[in-house]
C-alpha cells in the first residue's frame, strides 16, 4: 500500500489552541485530538473521549430561530412551549444544524484535518518557539488513539525543526510509544492513580500497563514531566503520593512533576454533550489544600513540582 502524503492523510482535531503556556515550556501550540480508552470520572475535555465529531449544544445561547428545525434530516431538534429541545438518539453528528447557528448555541466538535492543514497552523508562531524554547504538543484525548497521524504529525513538525510532545494517560500498545520516539522531545505523561484497583474504578480502564510504557520512554531517553491529577476525596491519598514519589525515584530522565487540582468544568461540558458527570456538584479543590500536596511531594522529589 502506497505512503500517504501530508495532505492525504487526515485525523480528527477538535481545538486548536496558540500561545499556550501550560503543556509544556515556552509558548506553544496545543493540537487536542479526539478519541480517549479513558473514561476518568474528572474529565475536563468529555468531547475528546469519543473519536469522531460530536454536536454541542448549550441551550443559554440560543435565540429559538428555528434554524436547526428546519434543517436537521432527523428531526433532533424540536421546538416545545418555545423551548428548543435536542432529541439526541437519531443524530448523525451531520452538521447540518451546526452551519447557520449564528447565536453559537450548536456547534460540531470534531474536524478532520490533514497533517498538512494542522502543520500550515503550527508553523505560523514558529518565530514563538524559537525565543521561549516552546513548540507543538499532542494532546486530547490521547493522541496515540490516532497512532499513524499522531506520528506523522510529530514526524513533519520535527521537519520544520519545531520541538515537539505529547500529552499522554499512557493507555497504549508499546509499539506506538516506540514508533514515534524518533520525533519525541518531552512526554507530559498522566500518572492518575498508584492502586491498580482504584485506576480501573476511577477510569474505566485497566491501566497496568502504564507503568510499562512510562519506564520505556524514561529508558529511551525521553524528558518526562509527571502530570498527576488530583480530586478530593478520591486519589489525595497519602498511599498515593507515595506512589508519586516512587515512580519519581525510578525516572532518570523526569525534569517536574505536575500537580493539577480538580476543577468542575467538566460538568457544564458534559451537559452540553447530553453527557452525564460521575463528579456534579464537587467544588473547586481548595488553593491551601492544593499548595499542601505540592509542600508534601518536594520533599520526596528533587525535581520541581508545580501546582496548575
Amino acid at each position: 500500500m502506497p505512503m500517504r502524503t501530508m495532505a492525504e492523510l487526515t485525523g480528527i482535531v477538535f481545538d486548536i489552541q496558540r500561545f499556550s503556556l501550560n503543556d509544556g515550556p515556552g509558548i506553544r501550540t496545543t493540537v487536542f485530538l479526539k478519541g480517549c480508552p479513558l473514561h476518568c470520572l474528572w474529565c475536563h475535555n468529555p468531547e475528546s473521549q469519543e473519536p469522531r465529531p460530536e454536536i454541542s449544544f448549550n441551550p443559554e445561547r440560543c435565540i429559538a430561530c428555528g434554524y436547526c428545525v428546519r434543517v436537521c434530516p432527523h428531526g433532533c431538534h424540536v421546538m416545545r412551549d418555545g423551548r428548543h429541545v435536542f432529541e439526541r438518539a437519531n443524530c448523525e453528528r451531520c452538521g447540518l444544524c451546526t452551519r447557520e447557528c449564528h447565536a453559537q448555541a450548536l456547534e460540531l466538535i470534531g474536524k478532520r484535518m490533514s497533517v498538512a492543514e494542522v502543520i500550515a497552523e503550527v508553523v505560523k508562531d514558529r518565530a514563538f518557539y524559537q525565543t521561549s524554547g516552546g513548540g507543538i504538543t499532542l494532546s486530547g484525548g490521547e493522541p496515540l488513539a490516532q497512532p499513524e497521524f499522531t506520528r506523522e504529525l510529530l514526524a513533519a513538525a520535527s521537519a520544520e525543526r519545531v520541538r515537539t510532545a505529547i500529552e499522554t494517560c499512557g493507555v497504549a500498545p508499546a509499539e506506538r510509544f516506540r514508533e514515534i520516539l524518533p520525533h519525541l522531545d518531552l512526554v507530559l505523561f498522566d500518572y492518575k492513580e498508584t492502586d491498580p484497583a482504584k485506576a480501573k474504578e476511577f477510569t474505566g480502564a485497566d491501566t497496568r500497563q502504564v507503568f510499562e510504557n512510562l519506564l520505556a520512554l524514561d529508558s529511551a531517553g525521553k524528558s518526562i514531566i509527571l502530570r498527576c491529577p488530583i480530586v478530593p476525596g478520591l486519589n489525595d491519598r497519602e498511599d498515593h503520593f507515595a506512589g508519586i514519589a516512587a515512580v519519581a525515584a525510578k525516572l532518570k530522565h523526569l525534569v517536574q512533576v505536575d500537580i493539577l487540582p480538580y476543577h468542575p468544568l467538566g460538568e457544564s461540558k458534559s451537559a452540553r454533550f447530553g453527557k452525564s458527570y460521575a463528579l456534579a456538584g464537587k467544588p473547586f479543590a481548595e488553593k491551601q489544600v492544593s499548595e499542601q500536596w505540592a509542600i508534601s511531594l518536594r520533599k520526596c522529589v528533587t525535581v520541581p513540582v508545580t501546582v496548575g
